[in-house]
């Protein structure tokens, strides 16, 4: 009776110790199933935020690469603008036509530009000669008045502003073949280039000088 009492218990206790081991492994089962779990949304959290940084940085690179663009067309507009001016002051079709003026000889019959209170500002409509360039580019035997784009994609506009400086002893070889009647007028030519949602234009100035009969002004 002792012994199967014995054996009994054994048993019981085979049985008993069983199931803390079924209840142990299924916990350690499912442990290892959450930290799988949490290392998984760990990784895929890594790969959205390395995608999402790679996006962006080609998104802010292609956006810099397109704003280079822009500043260099707007540029190269302003430089167009100068060149306009040159263009038309050496047309020898506006120059031998009474009906025309280019734009040196028009500024020079305007007032002279006061350097110490006056600048020579893409805006002033009032005081300086204006020219254009557009899409069409230059006209030979007219004057480059009429406004219009310079390109259409992206919308940029090009112009010019034109101011008398005053007249001044040539130096070196215009000089020499001048002579005393002979003195140099001394022009101010502004390219400007503008893109159509920019707030401000870019500009470049050029300086340049026409060997000219001396007024006495």
């Amino acid at each position: 009776m002792s012994q199967l009492h014995k054996n009994g218990h054994s048993k019981q206790t085979v049985l008993v110790r069983s199931k803390m081991i079924k209840n142990v492994s299924k916990t350690a089962i499912k442990k290892q199933q959450g930290l799988v779990l949490v290392l998984s949304l760990l990784v895929l959290m890594s790969l959205t935020i390395l995608g999402v940084t790679s996006v962006s940085s080609a998104l802010f690179q292609s956006k810099m690469a397109t704003n280079l663009e822009r500043q260099l067309l707007v540029f190269d507009a302003a430089e167009a603008a100068i060149s306009g001016v040159v263009f038309e002051a050496e047309d020898s079709n506006v120059l031998t036509t009474d009906t025309l003026t280019d734009p040196l000889t028009e500024a020079r019959q305007g007032n002279a530009i006061n350097l110490h209170s006056q600048q020579l500002s893409c805006y002033d409509n009032a005081n300086w000669v204006s020219r254009h360039v557009t899409e069409g580019g230059l006209t030979p035997g007219a004057r480059q008045v009429t406004a219009g784009n310079y390109t259409t994609t992206p919308e940029v506009t090009s112009w010019s502003k034109t101011a008398f400086v005053g007249e001044q002893a040539c130096l070196g070889s215009s000089n020499v073949v001048g002579g005393s009647n002979m003195s140099c007028h001394v022009f101010l030519i502004q390219g400007c280039g503008q893109l159509s949602s920019s707030s401000y234009a870019v500009a470049n100035t050029l300086t340049g000088s026409v060997l000219a009969p001396a007024t006495g002004s």
